[in-house]
């Protein structure tokens, strides 16, 4: 069987692909097209005695005779049926990515270069920063989307190529100029911060295995060079194995359909050619460095054969690098023929490490949701409905002298809905966190889904992006109808709000993404966003966000806003004082929330700082989904002690119960960069992380809040429409 898509049991695509738009998978596509269309077609002009399904023409006057009990039956089966027509379909649709390429003996493979990159500076430079060897048509950038140009990558051509199942041996590829001082400092330089070379064929990174213990380490990428004692050795030689798979396309029918319906579609091309062909299915390299006699290089040219054998021993080092000397490169290449499927191919770059501890992530939140969904549960059940059981079965007299005696949330029944301190800045934040939320909601699940897969490189910083930009008609729609709610139903101020909420949360971003690009410009990385891609992240901003959020926001001034179940006096209650300072509480809010993610973040870090793939979103979506409904509760707990000590001010502390989190979010941050990131080197790179940590932090806090804040709301509206007044 042939199948179009590949997953895995653990929430993300095992391969993070798809099978190639072959003749067999093109004639499926056209077999289930042509067979929906047709059978729509007989759905549409079908007759209560030909109808396919059994069911009368919709119009037909034997539908209005039958009873409700068969129509509905009738229906559902129709449903049944289109949905399990739909998902046959499926099988012809491809999910978005690189599709495999069939390489036939001898075509041509090309190898790319990523950029240069470490884990003690965080600094990407350009691969060809360095001495190396230069392609002979030149170098051209590769990149293919935003995101790749956001995450610091610089995908280039470079001059190792291979030809397809066609073995190797001392290919020379270059002898550089002697190294000039400033050369021979630089080089020196990236060795001493371990900078990692990354290779790219068909898609797929260079990896390489080194043994430590007894056990097998994976690595992308190889090191620049290598110190030891007082000198510096550089890899000049790279041993290449190439990982191929024969091209599965041979004469087998595809049997599709159950019973008299089963139809065969054949995958044999009209030519009747079966010429064999190959698919990459893994790249391994091995570096090493060999010393190689200048007089030797002095008339080769690249490719030629180099004239003395070369051995590859990656426990020796030979080539010292020196000032005013030149340097020779030369690498090898071995085909070897894998039982690896094609959909399996990133299978060793994605090996999920650690399972258990995410499921034991998942389990420490289920355990705190549940202590939280009890204390919701008492109130709700014992405290709330007592109370309002008792109040509702007092006469009018009884309930006047029950209030004089009243203590708790009851007293400020005139006061709890009264207008917040800055509130078009609340609205400003609750629109954003409402779209920060709603980004990451969907991305997580386009993630999961496998769409945005890490062999799809930058796409899940493109998807960000373009469901931020959308998602702005939610930001100005929850703002502006949330200003209403609080001016009771005043339009005025509106646009004003729309544009804070447009600019509040960008604005920052942009203000602490451009100081933090000043300092990669400065140390001349890649890293730094070109000053063309500053210009279209504007454009982006102001063409397109700001004016959905307009759009969000006149909707959302026309939508009705929502009524207070009671009046607010218009001389606000004096809040007694507290016994304990109430801000504290609101900052050990926080600690429920971060309880429940610190695990998974550990993983995230790792990704974002260490270099390791993060795939395992399916796990992500479930911690995500356990954060919100945690920040839910801790809000609601929170704004119900506040009310029963007669304090009234909750709009603000709801927001920022939930949203504290944020600050444990930024300790544990720093925490990483002391204990984890211990090789970090230089202020730069520490100023970098704690820019990028702030960014993020913020983003969490703005959405964490809004979750708290709109759980309170909607607890404190659902509370006091409960209380029956004069």
């Amino acid at each position: 069987m042939i199948r179009t898509s590949h997953f895995s049991s653990r929430g993300s695509q095992k391969s993070g692909q798809n099978l190639p738009p072959t003749r067999t998978n093109r004639n499926t596509y056209k077999f289930f097209a042509s067979r929906s269309s047709s059978v729509t077609q007989q759905f549409l002009n079908c007759s209560p005695q030909n109808s396919p399904f059994g069911v009368p023409d919709l119009g037909h006057p034997d539908l209005i005779k039958k009873p409700l009990k068969m129509r509905s039956f009738e229906k559902f089966k129709i449903w049944v049926l289109l949905i399990c027509l739909v998902f046959e379909l499926g099988y012809g649709f491809y999910l978005p990515g690189s599709y495999p390429h069939k390489y036939g003996v001898g075509d041509l493979l090309n190898v790319k270069v990523n950029s240069l990159t470490s884990i003690d500076t965080e600094l990407p430079y350009s691969y060809y920063s360095l001495p190396f060897c230069q392609p002979q048509e030149g170098v051209k950038d590769s990149a293919e989307n935003l995101g790749e140009l956001l995450m610091g990558d610089r995908i280039e051509n470079s001059p190792y190529r291979f030809k397809m199942y066609t073995n190797e041996t001392e290919i020379f590829m270059c002898q550089t100029k002697p190294l000039s001082g400033e050369e021979f400092k630089l080089l020196k330089k990236r060795i001493d911060e371990m900078y990692q070379v990354n290779l790219i064929l068909d898609n797929l990174p260079a990896i390489r295995y080194t043994r430590k213990a007894g056990y097998f380490l994976r690595w992308t990428g190889y090191p620049v060079g290598i110190k030891v004692q007082d000198a510096y050795y550089v890899f000049n030689h790279l041993k290449f194995t190439v990982l191929v798979h024969k091209y599965e396309e041979t004469n087998v029918a595809r049997v599709m359909g159950t019973g008299d319906g089963a139809e065969v579609i054949s995958t044999v091309g009209k030519d009747g050619s079966e010429e064999p062909g190959y698919m990459v299915v893994g790249f391994e390299v091995v570096p090493c460095s060999v010393q190689h006699a200048p007089d030797s290089a002095k008339n080769l040219k690249m490719y030629n054969k180099y004239p003395t054998p070369i051995k590859c021993d990656p426990t020796t080092v030979a080539m010292a690098i020196k000032e005013n000397e030149p340097v020779s490169f030369t690498y090898e290449v071995n085909f070897v023929e894998s039982d690896i499927k094609w959909p399996s191919r990133w299978d060793a770059y994605l090996k999920m490490e650690g399972a258990k501890v995410h499921w034991f992530s998942i389990l420490n939140s289920l355990m705190v949701i549940t202590f939280l969904a009890g204390i919701v549960l008492v109130i709700f059940l014992r405290t709330v409905r007592r109370d309002l059981t008792r109040y509702e079965e007092l006469d009018k007299e009884a309930q006047a002298q029950m209030n004089e005696e009243l203590s708790g949330w009851k007293l400020v029944v005139s006061d709890v809905f009264r207008a917040p301190s800055n509130p078009g800045l609340l609205c400003a934040m609750v629109g954003d966190g409402v779209q920060i939320l709603g980004m990451g909601v969907v991305t997580i699940m386009f993630a999961a889904l496998g769409f945005m897969s890490p062999a799809s490189r930058g796409t899940l910083i493109t998807g960000m992006l373009f469901f931020y930009m959308i998602l702005g008609v939610a930001a100005g729609y929850v703002a502006v109808r949330l200003w209403r709610t609080i001016f009771c139903g005043d339009h005025k101020g509106w646009i004003s709000v729309s544009w804070k909420a447009a600019c509040f949360f960008p604005g920052i971003a942009f203000l602490i993404l451009t100081t933090l690009n000043f300092l990669l410009w400065g140390s001349h990385s890649t890293g730094a966003i070109p000053f063309s891609l500053f210009v279209v992240l504007i454009l982006l901003w102001f063409c397109i966000s700001v004016p959905l959020t307009l759009v969000g926001g006149y909707l959302g001034a026309k939508a009705p806003h929502i009524e207070y179940p009671v009046r607010t006096n218009q001389i606000p209650r004096e809040i007694p004082p507290q016994k304990y300072p109430s801000w504290l509480l609101v900052l050990g809010a926080g600690t429920l929330p971060f309880g429940t993610l610190f695990i998974e973040l550990f993983f995230i870090m790792s990704s974002l700082w260490m270099g390791r793939v993060y795939y395992v979103f399916g796990f992500l979506l479930i911690v995500m989904i356990l954060l919100v409904i945690v920040c839910a509760e801790v809000s609601l707990v929170l704004t119900y002690m506040h009310l029963c000590v007669e304090d009234w001010k909750w709009w603000w502390k709801s927001f920022f119960a939930s949203g504290s989190v944020a600050i444990y979010i930024f300790l544990y941050s720093v925490n990483y960069l002391i204990f984890d990131l211990k090789s970090l080197s230089g202020p730069v790179s520490a100023t970098l992380y704690l820019g990028y940590s702030l960014f993020m932090v913020l983003a969490i806090m703005l959405a964490t809040g809004t979750v708290g804040f709109l759980s309170s709301f909607w607890f404190v509206h659902f509370l006091f429409s409960s209380v029956k007044l004069d």
